[in-house]
Order: C-alpha cells, then sequence, then structure tokens
C-alpha cells in the first residue's frame, strides 16, 4: 500500500513563506512525475507545479517566480517552497505522485494568506 504524507502548511500573512512537504511510503518502484494541486473553495482543482523524473518543473502562471519545487528521489519526496505569498493563494494544497502507473494524493494541507 502505497502512502503519500503532507507537511507543512498554516497560516500567513501576505508575503510571507511557507514550505509544505510529502513523502510516498509503501512498496515503490519508479516513481515518474511529482507536483501539487490546490483547491480554493469550489469545484476546480489547479495545477500548481510538477516535477518530472527527469527534473523538469511546470509552474502555474500564478505561481511563476514566487514558488519553487523540489524533489528527492532518494527520500521519495517531494516539497514546495512558496514565497511571496498572497491571499489568492489561499488553498488545501495536494501533493499527488505517478508511482508504478498509478496516482497517488497526498491527504491535503490547508494554507491560508491573510492580508
Amino acid at each position: 500500500q502505497v502512502q503519500l504524507v503532507e507537511s507543512g502548511g498554516g497560516l500567513v500573512q501576505a508575503g510571507g513563506s511557507l514550505r509544505l512537504s510529502c513523502a510516498a511510503s509503501g512498496t515503490i518502484f519508479r516513481i515518474n512525475a511529482m507536483g501539487w494541486y490546490r483547491q480554493a473553495p469550489g469545484p476546480q482543482r489547479e495545477l500548481v507545479a510538477q516535477v518530472t523524473s527527469g527534473g523538469s518543473t511546470n509552474y502555474a502562471d500564478s505561481v511563476k517566480g514566487r514558488f519553487s519545487i523540489s524533489r528527492d528521489n532518494a527520500k521519495n519526496s517531494v516539497a514546495l517552497q512558496m514565497n511571496s505569498l498572497k491571499p489568492d493563494d489561499t488553498a488545501v494544497y495536494y501533493c499527488y505522485a505517478d508511482i508504478d502507473g498509478h496516482r497517488y494524493w497526498g491527504q491535503g494541507t490547508q494554507v491560508t494568506v491573510s492580508s
């Protein structure tokens, strides 16, 4: 059974920083892409950032220059460094990992940015 466990998140003032982490555990042969989505109140989940197994990254336009994604293949983990946070960044953040042909999700962590 593969599990993704997230940590980080919380409440921060606008302009502040937070770091989210996510680690995969269980029987894992290969992890392809890893990344983060977020969901503000409403049905839409937005891709924030992703990183491939080769290290290529992709960011939503709204976070470019402020957020940075990184992964540690030895630890099966991915992190999201969020700087210059804005109230519009408030959402539940979910990590994901494409592991052995399946997409797994973390439990979600709340990020709240106050103005």
